[in-house]
């Protein structure tokens, strides 16, 4: 579809974009989604806030689950379409990036600033003294708790849990916070039923306003926590246009949609707009050659509505 990235490219080089992206970046680096094409059906609701901090064994269910989840996420690396959203950051046509994802990609591929709305799976918290550590430093704190701790992994959901039998949870031994001594641990993410600090909410809303393009890469915004986001845009008349895999619940306040594989689209915009700018030289991969997306869908939607911020 040449016309698809042609239109891409003109709104994208002119500048001034933000990127807001979801889990459906992060999929071909083996992450999977919810909702998207790769996303598995879980079994079990998401760990909420309010149970993690009130129930001891819900604690250790979820670091169970959460300490094998952790070596996939730990071992993802950065795929083409985060390697050339950082390409059209380093060009000067990508002011900034908000992640809706927990994975540190955008980082990993050189993406600066990036803006990581529900925190990073790699970091952890504790919530009595505010101590924060690296994950690397408490997997091996578990690992050393827990000699011998293995089960079969299936499947990795995104926020980095698996399915795991409640026998093999009985067995894992929970440890705290070695600053203040008897700390809860918990990453520092937002989970379910927990409110994103509002000082780092205010600054998305800054970087919204002060755009020129929103660009949605991955996300399905099914959550409000996202797509607030694309609600401002369109109530201040600024263009949305989103790509994802899959209709999204803005679709109808974006002036163009794309239905393509990111990892494939992303680059050829890339290659498109900014032409032969060199990719991160910390990359280990090649980028993958332009290809030409299916599935364009331009919305005559309500880009100017007036919506709920």
């Amino acid at each position: 579809m040449t016309e698809t990235i042609d239109a891409l490219a003109e709104l994208v080089g002119a500048g001034g974009v933000v990127v807001l992206s979801g889990a459906g970046l992060s999929t071909e680096s083996g992450i999977p989604d919810y909702r998207g094409p790769s996303g598995a059906a879980r079994r079990h609701t998401p760990m909420t806030y309010q149970t993690f901090t009130r129930d001891v064994e819900a604690r250790r269910r979820y670091w169970a689950r959460s300490h094998l989840g952790w070596r996939t996420i730990a071992r993802a690396a950065p795929n083409d379409g985060h390697r050339a959203v950082a390409r059209l950051q380093r060009a000067g046509l990508v002011e900034a990036v908000i992640t809706q994802n927990v994975d540190g990609l955008h980082t990993a591929a050189g993406s600066a600033p990036v803006v990581e709305l529900h925190g990073r799976l790699d970091e952890v918290v504790c919530l009595d003294c505010g101590n924060q550590t690296s994950r690397e430093e408490l997997d091996r704190r578990l690992r050393e708790a827990n000699p011998g701790f293995d089960a079969r992994v299936d499947a990795v959901n995104p926020d980095g849990d698996v399915e795991l039998p409640d026998a093999e949870v009985a067995r894992f031994r929970v440890v705290d916070c070695t600053f203040c001594g008897t700390g809860t641990l918990k990453p520092d993410v937002v989970f379910f039923g927990e409110t994103v600090p509002a000082p780092r909410v205010a600054h998305c809303f800054d970087l919204v306003h002060r755009a020129r393009l929103l660009l949605v890469l991955g996300s399905s915004l099914t959550v409000m926590s996202g797509r607030r986001f694309v609600l401002r845009a369109a109530k201040l008349g600024i263009p949305v246009v989103i790509v994802n895999q899959g209709e999204t619940r803005g679709d109808g306040y974006a002036a163009l949609t794309v239905d393509a594989p990111l990892g494939r689209l992303l680059p050829a915009l890339a290659d498109r707009t900014i032409g032969d700018l060199p990719a991160d030289p910390g990359s280990s991969r090649p980028a993958a050659g332009p290809a030409e997306p299916e599935g364009a869908r331009p919305v005559a939607g309500p880009v100017g509505a007036a919506a709920a911020g």
